[in-house]
C-alpha cells in the first residue's frame, strides 16, 4: 500500500497592519474607565472651557464630572421626572436642560441654583441649547415645536412649528445667534431664522433624525438618522454634499473633535466611527461594550466619553507617562546627536555664505548683486520667504527698479516663474504684487521684443495666474455675501436687554418658587 501524502498547504505570512497617524493618535486614549449611572445615558456635553468638565444627563439628574479624576463634582437633581439634554453655555458658567414634563431649567453651574424656569411646551423636551450670543435658549420638544426663550427676561419669544412628529434633535449656529436647526422623526430638517420668525429652509434626511450639529464655519451642517450620516451645505440651500453609511444600526449621536477637523458618530451597533471632515473617510473605529446613545469629547481631545443603554459611561483619557516620555526623548537625542551636530554645522555654514551674501551687497547698495544672491536655487526653493523678504527690502529702498533693469532672458524667466509660483501664497501676495508692477514698469517698452520668446511665455503664464487669483477673490467675495445673506456671519447686535452674556443672573421669582429637591 502506498503511503498517503498529505495536502501541501502553503502558509502565508500575515500582512503587517498599517497604522495611520489617526489610529496612533486615537489609540492613545487607552482603556476606558467605566462608571455606572442611574439609567440609560440620555446626553453627554463637555464644557467649552478648562478644565473641560462634562455633564452626563441620565434618569432624573445631571451629573458633572471632572475628566481627570473621573469623579462627580456637581450633582443637579432638581427634576421631578427624567432630565434630558443638559448642555453648557460657551463660557461654562450656565447649564440648561429639559425634562419629561416639558419644562426647561437654567442652572448656575457653581451653585447649582435654578436661575430660570421656562414653561410652555406640552410634551417632553429632549434637547436644549444656548444660542451663539449666550442670551437665548432653544428647546426641542415632542410637541413638534421649537421654543425660543430670552434668558434675561425669562420670556417666551417665539414657537417655531412645521414638524409633523417628535423633535429629538437640534442645534444652534456657532456663528449666528439667529439660526436654529431642528430634526424630527418626520425625517425633516428645518432651519429657522429668529429675526423673521419662520422656517427658511427644509431638507429631507430620509430617516428619523437622531442628532445634528454645525461645523465651526456655520455654513455646513450634519445630521444622523437611521444608518446614515448626511452632510449638507446651508449656503447652497441645503444641498447634500455627502452621505456616510458606515454603521449597520441606528446612528444616535454626533460630535466634532480636533477643532472641527474630525467627526465622531456613535451607534447602536456599539461602534464609534471617526471621520476626516476633509475627505469624509473613516480614519479610526472605537468599539464599545454596549449600544451607544450619546458621546462627548473635550475641546483638547484629551477625554472621550461614551454613554450606553445600560447606564454605563466609558471615560477614555489620553494620559502620557512623563518618565517614559523623558526616556524616549533622551534616547532620540543620543541616537541622532551626531546627525544634529553635523546638520547644524552645515546650516550655519550655508547661512554665513548665502544669507550674509545679499546683506553684504545691500550694505554696499549693490542691489542687482543682492537680488542675484537672493535668487539662487538653494535659497528661492528652500526658503522662498527669504527671497520675498529681500524683494520687500529692495522695494522699501526703492531699489528694485535698478535691480531688475537690463537683465538677461534667463534671469527674467527665473524671476517671473518665482512670482508665478508664490504670488498665490497669502504670506507673499502683497509683496509679489508690488514686485510684479515694478517688473512691468521696467519692461513695458520691451513687450514687443519678448513676443514669442521664452520670456514672453513666462509673462503670459504670470498673467493667467493673476487672472485665476482674481477669479478666486471674486468667488470668495460672493461667498462672503452669501454668508451675510443667510446670517452665518457674526451678528454683533446687542440684545434688547443690554445684558452681557458673561454677566451673572439672579434667580427669577418663578425659579425661586419652584419646588426643589437638593441632594449633595
Amino acid at each position: 500500500m502506498s503511503q498517503f501524502k498529505k495536502t501541501d498547504t502553503k502558509i502565508y505570512s500575515k500582512s503587517a497592519t498599517v497604522l495611520s497617524p489617526d489610529t496612533i493618535y486615537w489609540k492613545k486614549l487607552g482603556v476606558p474607565t467605566l462608571v455606572k449611572e442611574f439609567g440609560a445615558i440620555d446626553y453627554i456635553y463637555f464644557s467649552p472651557v478648562e478644565p473641560y468638565l462634562f455633564a452626563v444627563t441620565a434618569s432624573v439628574r445631571v451629573q458633572i464630572y471632572n475628566p481627570i479624576t473621573k469623579l462627580v463634582v456637581k450633582n443637579i437633581t432638581k427634576f421631578q421626572e427624567a432630565a434630558h439634554g443638559g448642555s453648557f453655555r460657551k463660557d461654562g458658567s450656565l447649564l440648561v436642560a429639559g425634562d419629561e414634563l416639558g419644562k426647561v431649567r437654567l442652572f448656575d453651574v457653581t451653585s447649582r441654583t435654578i436661575l430660570r424656569f421656562f414653561e410652555g411646551h406640552k410634551a417632553p423636551v429632549h434637547r436644549t441649547f444656548f444660542t451663539a450670543d449666550g442670551h437665548h435658549v432653544a428647546s426641542f420638544s415632542d410637541d413638534r415645536t421649537v421654543g425660543y426663550w430670552d434668558i434675561a427676561t425669562e420670556n417666551h419669544l417665539h414657537t417655531f412649528t412645521g414638524h409633523e412628529d417628535y423633535i429629538r434633535a437640534g442645534c444652534t449656529s456657532p456663528i449666528s445667534p439667529n439660526i436654529i436647526l431642528s430634526g424630527g422623526y418626520d425625517r425633516k430638517i428645518r432651519m429657522y431664522d429668529t429675526r423673521v420668525k419662520d422656517c427658511v429652509m427644509t431638507v429631507d434626511h430620509g430617516q428619523p433624525v437622531e442628532s445634528m450639529l454645525f461645523l465651526p464655519s456655520g455654513g455646513i451642517f450634519i445630521s444622523a438618522g437611521g444608518t446614515s450620516v448626511n452632510v449638507y451645505d446651508a449656503l447652497a440651500g441645503g444641498r447634500q454634499l455627502a452621505q456616510l453609511s458606515q454603521h449597520h444600526k441606528t446612528v444616535t449621536c454626533l460630535q466634532l473633535a480636533s477643532n472641527g477637523k474630525r467627526l465622531f458618530s456613535g451607534s447602536l451597533d456599539r461602534h464609534v466611527k471617526v471621520y476626516d471632515i476633509a475627505t469624509y473617510q473613516v480614519v479610526h473605529t472605537i468599539d464599545s461594550s454596549n449600544a451607544i446613545l450619546s458621546l462627548g469629547i473635550s475641546k483638547n481631545d484629551e477625554t472621550l466619553v461614551t454613554g450606553m443603554v445600560d447606564g454605563l459611561i466609558a471615560i477614555y483619557r489620553r494620559e502620557s507617562d512623563p518618565q517614559d516620555e523623558q526616556t524616549n526623548r533622551r534616547s532620540r537625542k543620543s541616537r541622532y546627536q551626531h546627525i544634529f551636530e553635523s546638520s547644524d554645522q552645515q546650516v550655519d555654514e550655508f547661512k554665513y555664505k548665502a544669507i550674509t551674501a545679499y546683506d553684504r551687497m545691500l550694505r554696499k547698495y549693490e542691489y542687482k548683486k543682492a537680488l542675484d544672491a537672493g535668487m539662487t536655487v538653494s535659497i528661492r526653493r528652500r526658503w522662498p520667504e527669504k527671497t520675498v523678504a529681500l524683494i520687500k527690502e529692495l522695494i522699501r529702498r526703492k531699489g528694485l527698479h535698478r535691480a531688475l533693469a537690463d537683465r538677461t532672458s534667463d534671469f527674467l524667466v527665473i524671476f517671473i516663474n518665482f512670482l508665478t509660483r508664490h504670488i498665490g501664497d497669502y504670506r507673499f501676495t502683497s509683496t509679489l504684487i508690488d514686485a510684479s508692477n515694478i517688473l512691468l514698469d521696467v519692461y513695458e517698452d520691451s513687450f514687443e521684443k519678448f513676443a514669442g520668446t521664452i520670456v514672453g511665455k513666462a509673462f503670459v503664464t504670470l498673467a493667467e495666474k493673476l487672472q485665476t487669483e482674481e477669479q478666486l477673490v471674486q468667488e470668495f467675495l460672493k461667498l462672503q455675501g452669501a454668508l451675510d445673506m443667510i446670517s452665518v456671519a457674526a451678528d454683533t447686535e446687542e440684545p434688547e436687554s443690554g445684558d452681557d452674556a458673561s454677566a451673572p443672573y439672579d434667580a427669577s421669582k418663578k425659579a425661586k418658587t419652584h419646588t426643589v429637591i437638593s441632594v449633595d
